[in-house]
């Protein structure tokens, strides 16, 4: 099963953007603004997020609604 990496940006902590595992942040202008906060399943995640993952390579969602 596919694992992706959540980030989250101290500066807005109900944002996170998830990512393939192990694929960085490299695109982002702002990337040094995001920390790693640990890892997620495919199974785990709405089937929205999956969408973006697939069609951009990343995906934000908000956290806690």
């Amino acid at each position: 099963m596919q694992e992706f990496d959540l980030y989250i940006n101290p500066k807005k902590p109900t944002l996170g953007l998830y990512v393939r595992k192990g694929a960085g942040l490299p695109d982002l202008i702002d990337a040094d603004q995001w920390q790693l906060e640990g890892h997620t399943w495919a199974n785990q995640l709405p089937p929205s997020i999956l969408q973006g993952l697939e069609a951009d390579g990343h995906a934000f969602q908000e956290l806690g609604s």
